[in-house]
């Protein structure tokens, strides 16, 4: 009887969440279906492009520390004015691109928080609908 009931329920859950998804999904027509999908793989490359660019920071911040460190031993070993000239130059070169790296990061990631957004909005409409 256990064993029966156990099945039963099970039968009822599984039938139950079939509908629910069945229905879900009966409501969105084909060519709102696909406008969400490209609205999903636009904000999984935007992600994809955000995080290459944050690890291409990364390595740019890493060179420019060691780029630093290079800076510091030539002036302890008395190399030329014009040497350490260039260095500093370098440096504030690297710096400068670093900082507008990370601006444009921050517009990006303005932008896919509006897609998302977006997305979300058109999802919630073709529920409705």
């Amino acid at each position: 009887m256990k064993i029966l009931f156990r099945s039963a329920l099970l039968l009822g859950v599984l039938l139950a969440v079939t509908a629910v998804t069945a229905t879900a999904q009966g409501n969105i027509n084909r060519w709102e279906r696909r406008e969400l999908r490209a609205d999903r793989h636009e904000v999984r490359a935007d992600t994809r492009d955000i995080r290459a660019d944050r690890r291409d920071i990364h390595g740019d911040v890493v060179d420019r520390r060691g780029d630093v460190r290079e800076l510091r031993q030539d002036r302890r070993e008395g190399a030329s004015q014009k040497e350490l000239r260039a260095d500093r130059r370098e440096i504030r070169s690297d710096t400068g691109d670093i900082r507008h790296d990370r601006r444009d990061i921050r517009g990006d990631l303005r932008d896919r928080r509006g897609d998302i957004r977006d997305y979300h909005q058109d999802q919630r409409r073709d529920r409705r609908n």
